[in-house]
Formats: C-alpha cells, structure tokens, sequence
C-alpha cells in the first residue's frame, strides 16, 4: 500500500525455526531479541544443545547483527562457529542443533478506507483513502507515529487528526518544531528545566513531554535533531520517564509521541546522520502523506473545502480554472493551493467569486509535467480510454515541441509514420496545418 513507506528496507523481521511441527517464531525490530532455552526469551529453542540465553539478535541497515552470548555448543552460520556475525535477510544460523531462517516481516494489507475526509485531511484519490485507512487504525492506540511527506501537504494536520481520534484527545496536542530550536535549548523545550539550572531559567519549566502527559507531543521536523538530541529523546521513549535541565531525578510521563519530516530519514540512517534505533522506535506505524502533483483528482474536493472554510458556495468546480490547477505541478503542495485561491479571492471583491470566474495566478511550476491519475467515477473502459487519450495528447505535444515542430524528426523520434503521427497531432488539436 502506499501509504506506508515502500523504498526502504524492511522494518522488521521473523526469525523463524526451520523444520519445527509447529510455528515456532519470534518478531525482531527496533528491540533486540534473545534466543535461548530460557523461559525468559524472546525465541524459546526446546533443544537440549541450546544454552539457556544462548544469542542476541539485533536489526540493522546491513541485516541481522548475531552475538553469541558464551553458549555451550556454539552458533554456527554458513557451516563456521561464529561469536559475531551480520547475517543476511533470508539465510540461516545455527543455534546449537535448531536451525532458525530470517525472513522480512509481512506488511499488513488494509483495505483502503471509505472516507473522503480524516480531521482536516481531504481527499478522494486511492493513495489518500490508504492514507486514511492506517491513521483510522492507529488513531485509537498509543503507538507511535512517523509521518513523512513534503512542505505543505498537511503533516501537522494528520498529527492533530490522530490526536483527535484517540482516547487522549481530552488532553491538548502539544506541538515542538525541533527546527525552530537550538540545539542548546532543546533539552529544556522537551524536558523542561529547574529553576537557576542556566542563565535566564528564573523559574521552573514543565516541559514538552510533561505538558503533553496524558496526550500528544508532534514532533516537526524531526530529521533536523543532532545526534545527542537523538540520543535523549530515546531515551525518553523508551523509559517514558524525562530529567529536566538542572534537577537531580527523573520524571515519569505518559506521552504518545507523532513525528514527522519532510526529509527521508531511511536515507539519513544509511549516511549515519539520524539514529537507527530512534528511527525504528518512532516508526511504529510509518505513514506517507501523498504530494499534491500526485493525486490532482483531489482538487476539486479540497476547492470545495476552502470555499466551505469561507461559508461560500463555490458554484460548479470544473471548467479552465479546474483544468488549470490541475496541469499545475503544485511545489508548495495544499498550502500552496489553500494560498492561491486566498489571493484570488482577494482580488475577486469583498464578496469573493465563484470558482470559475476566479482569476488564478499561477507560479512559474506553471509548466511543470502533469501527474497522471485515473478517474475512478468512471467505468473501466470509459476511465481507460480517457487515460489514454490524455497519455496521447502529452506525449505527442512534449515529442513535437522537443523537435521544434518538426513533424518528421519528432515521428522519427516516437517511432510512428509521419502520415500517422500528423493525424494524431490534428486529432488533438496540436496541429492544423495541411
């Protein structure tokens, strides 16, 4: 499904004993796990050769990190006893006589959701309505949420909607932009400071996490934090507990954490500038919101929107104006088309216009190649026939104006008999010479 990511490795992986009558499995993610005969781990081998916390493994970019823990009888992996081992996804190791494969986690399948809307959140496009269907799931728990997606396609809002649609929502949304924070003062903004710990700390500060307890803490723009802010936001995951700046004793809290950022933090795990583990505990549910340019059948639905935000009725929302916006490659996302259509309206009289007599002024991304969608309110082959007409036209026009209207370069370079390819330029309306 799109709306979860789909250009990284995966997440997390089943380690798997081999030959076993039943399933005998255990998860491995962000937490390392320990194999062993020992009712206390995590993967229970009932084999007599197997030492009672026998390995640990441990997930990394590279694949499964294995560390022998002093067993007996050894964890062997491609036919060599080893004590460290990086062992691919997909192979096998040995722990004492059990056979154990390593095989990437499933990714869930969800449905994609009816809804046209989730909070403030607008859509009707099928990576939207996947979009939708995870936030509705992960609204109601307390795991944490990783949002990623460009400037301006509604990362805040998405946090805010799953606040509201959770148990927590009785507790307001507390917002940190970690881009807007030094370094030096983001340990007092998330875990507050006593009274005289620096210079200007004239009274006490509660804190992001404390202030959020009970409810949310968004973290924006996350993949700006340094590595030692990293390290300590962590650690406040992971324990749930905080220290302020200045005070001798840790803090218990009870805060769900929604992050996110416009930048690809996988990416930034493999350049070793955003930690892996933090990485991996934040993207419990991992989510991506969809760029404008790549769903334009939305358009309409989020004019409508702002029309309805003014209390204006927008008339029908088609014709040039539609067509306009939906040619337009939309760099600055919904914001950027919540602001266009402010400025037209501004200009348009105190009483605003309907939608088709607005005067839309357009950047210079004007020009910019047109994401292609498909129209799901139409039949298969009515939908299937418009996609291609307009696979047609654009092709044919971007060819024709590469090869500065040249018909015979431009059929040469598309492949296509000159006769034809100039009946196909007139049946577009392209071309009206003889």
């Amino acid at each position: 499904m799109r709306a979860t990511r789909e250009r990284t490795a995966p997440r997390s992986w089943v380690v798997q004993v081999v030959g076993a009558a039943e399933p005998v499995q255990a998860s491995l993610g962000a937490r390392p796990i320990v194999v062993g005969a020992g009712r206390d781990c995590d993967l229970i081998l009932d084999d007599p050769q197997v030492s009672r916390r026998h390995a640990e493994l441990r997930a990394t970019p590279e694949g499964v990190f294995v560390r022998d823990l002093g067993s007996t009888n050894g964890t062997f992996w491609q036919g060599s006893r080893v004590t460290e081992a990086v062992i691919p996804v997909g192979a096998t190791v040995t722990f004492g006589a059990t056979a154990v494969r390593i095989v990437p986690a499933e990714v869930p399948s969800v449905p994609p959701s009816p809804r046209r809307r989730f909070g403030g959140l607008v859509g009707r496009s099928l990576a939207m309505r996947e979009l939708f269907a995870v936030l509705e799931l992960a609204a109601p728990t307390d795991a944490t949420v990783l949002i990623e997606g460009e400037s301006g396609t509604g990362k805040e809002l998405a946090a805010r909607a799953i606040h509201d649609h959770s148990p927590r929502a009785h507790v307001p949304l507390v917002v940190v932009d970690c881009s807007a924070v030094t370094d030096t003062l983001l340990d007092s903004h998330l875990f507050g400071h006593v009274r005289g710990a620096f210079t200007g700390a004239v009274a006490d500060r509660k804190g992001a996490f404390v202030e959020a307890s009970g409810g949310t803490l968004f973290l924006d723009e996350l993949g700006e934090l340094s590595l030692p802010s990293q390290a300590k936001l962590l650690r406040a995951l992971e324990d749930q507990t905080v220290q302020p700046v200045g005070s001798d004793r840790r803090i218990a809290v009870d805060t769900r954490v929604v992050a996110a950022t416009n930048r690809d933090l996988a990416r930034m795990v493999e350049e070793g500038t955003f930690r892996f583990d933090l990485f991996y505990r934040l993207a419990v549910v991992h989510a991506r919101i969809p760029a404008l340019r790549e769903r334009p059948e939305d358009i309409p639905e989020l004019v409508a929107h702002f029309y309805e935000g003014r209390g204006v009725d927008p008339g029908p929302i088609d014709g040039p104006n539609l067509d306009k916006l939906q040619r337009y490659a939309w760099p600055g996302n919904v914001r950027e088309l919540r602001n266009v259509l402010e400025r037209a309206w501004a200009l348009s009289g105190p009483r605003g216009a309907a939608f088709r007599d607005l005067r839309l002024f357009l950047g210079t991304a004007d020009a910019a190649p047109p994401a292609e969608f498909i129209d799901t309110s139409l039949p298969f082959k009515d939908a299937k026939e418009r996609w291609v007409d307009g696979f047609e036209r654009r092709y044919l026009a971007a060819v024709y104006a590469q090869y500065d209207r040249n018909i015979t370069r431009a059929a040469e370079h598309a492949g296509i008999n000159r006769r034809h390819f100039r009946e196909l330029l007139r049946k577009h309306g392209i071309y009206e010479g003889p």
